[in-house]
């Protein structure tokens, strides 16, 4: 079956050429697709014997709300989506004053192996299909009732190991025919993979690079991060600078504080050493505790913010959101798989 919620707009009316019909049909079943159609019937400006060739030849993806959890302190929605195979993916709601973010899953599982991280537990099922990373921006939109102004790739997976569906699925969720939202209201999160990093920075994208770095060194990233055994701090940060040299895109630079491992002032002060002379934005993350892990939050977050300040950093610290309703990525995926 033909997945035309993947398709860009151009790949839609070729197709639909070779078929005969004229090339504004695209342009009406794009609109339909990323409004939510969930049927070929819904699409009541097409002829019957189309929708009937469509219903036929090609399918639409929906997904269905397994689970959904809404936080009693910040409103803050978790959704588990059930994909038409059974697998199962997470993405959060989060509601700010400036506007509504949904955090979105890339692939079902992820093989990265980070220690904090519910995600890995199981390793990597497979990769979602632009069809599917879409869902989640969309479905979340029209679930909860509110607009979605702004995406985060930092859910189950990771971004970069799905390099191409992740291209596309930008170029869609971008489309001003679609969900239209913009490239620097879009992050990007990785955990450090050098080659892609230089890979994406050739596209030139506006939008928000955030590395999931942890620690300024290799031997305490190594430990909790097993890529860096095949990266290096060294390499991924001269793929940093690099991609802002070719982008002029500051990139954020995501650090979970973990007590005894990376919280310490030596490690503040590599950091700064390492981002000195190009510019970024250090993110300080209150770590979420995994059951299945030994890891504990830091207890010294605002020391290691003092410190870094102290060498020109700038530094926030995450608010903490949805933390009674399993928001941390994986958590939710995880508690279903054990029940089930």
């Amino acid at each position: 079956m033909i997945d035309l919620k993947s398709m860009t707009l151009e790949e839609m009316g070729a197709y639909l050429k070779t078929g005969g019909e004229p090339a504004f049909r695209a342009k009406q079943i794009f609109t339909w697709l990323h409004r939510g159609a969930g049927s070929f019937e819904e699409m009541t400006n097409l002829s019957k014997a189309l929708r009937e060739k469509l219903a036929a030849e090609c399918l639409i993806t929906r997904p269905q709300v397994a689970r959904k959890q809404v936080s009693a302190l910040d409103g803050t929605t978790k959704y588990l989506w059930r994909l038409e195979d059974g697998n199962c993916i997470e993405t959060v709601l989060m509601r700010y004053h400036h506007g509504n973010t949904v955090c979105i899953s890339s692939q079902v599982g992820c093989r990265m192996g980070c220690a904090f991280c519910a995600s890995t537990l199981g390793g990597k099922v497979r990769d979602l299909t632009p069809a599917e990373m879409l869902d989640q921006v969309l479905f979340t939109g029209l679930d909860s009732g509110v607009p979605i102004s702004n995406i985060v790739l930092m859910g189950i997976g990771e971004p970069l190991d799905n390099f191409d569906t992740v291209l596309r699925f930008l170029e869609l969720v971008n489309h001003p025919e679609g969900l239209n939202i913009g490239m620097r209201h879009i992050s990007l999160s990785t955990c450090g993979l050098a080659d892609q990093i230089d890979k994406l920075a050739d596209y030139k994208l506006q939008l928000t690079l955030s590395v999931s770095l942890h620690a300024p060194d290799d031997e305490t990233r190594s430990h909790i991060m097993p890529v860096n055994r095949a990266v290096g701090v060294e390499r991924l940060f001269a793929a940093c600078r690099r991609y802002f040299e070719t982008t002029g895109r500051r990139i954020s630079y995501e650090y979970a504080m973990i007590d005894g491992v990376n919280d310490s002032d030596w490690q503040a002060d590599l950091l700064a050493r390492h981002l000195k002379g190009t510019p970024g934005h250090v993110n300080l993350i209150p770590l979420n505790e995994v059951k299945e892990s030994p890891l504990k939050p830091s207890r010294r977050v605002a020391a290691f913010q003092k410190r870094l300040e102290s060498h020109g950093i700038t530094v926030t610290v995450r608010r903490k959101l949805g933390g009674d309703i399993d928001a941390s990525c994986g958590q939710l995926r995880r508690k279903a798989m054990q029940e089930g």
